[in-house]
């Protein structure tokens, strides 16, 4: 009896703790009132300045498989979490645009709109 209730007493935290959840990292919303962003306006010239552009996400270099150098493209690729959360950088996901600053929270804000918009072109 003393033995049984040795191990469970010895086995309960290792059960309780491995149980723990992780905390993910909950990505920034903002406020879209009165913001429709277009892909064609806003949205591109942020692209081709800080994401499509040589060695990194552009039609011949598709980093990480990606390529953000058309409207479908782009919006295609908006669709996946990495997405926002790379240009948000959140801990799960590469910081983008890397080995840059971090973009200006109206930057973010424009795209997340256009993303939570439906990505009109």
């Amino acid at each position: 009896m003393y033995r049984s209730i040795l191990f469970i007493v010895l086995l309960l935290p290792i059960f309780l703790f491995s149980c723990e959840k992780d905390e993910v990292e909950e990505p920034q919303t903002y406020d879209c009132t009165g913001l429709t962003p277009t892909y064609t306006a806003e949205i591109k010239p942020i692209i081709d300045t800080n994401c499509a552009t040589s060695g990194c996400h552009d039609s011949s270099s598709q980093a990480g498989g990606i390529n953000l150098s058309t409207y479908a493209l782009t919006s295609s690729e908006s669709n996946n979490a990495r997405f926002l959360g790379s240009i948000q950088r959140l801990s799960a996901y590469s910081s983008m645009p890397r080995n840059s600053a971090k973009l200006s929270d109206t930057t973010i804000q424009l795209i997340y709109c256009w993303v939570e918009n439906g990505q009109p072109e």
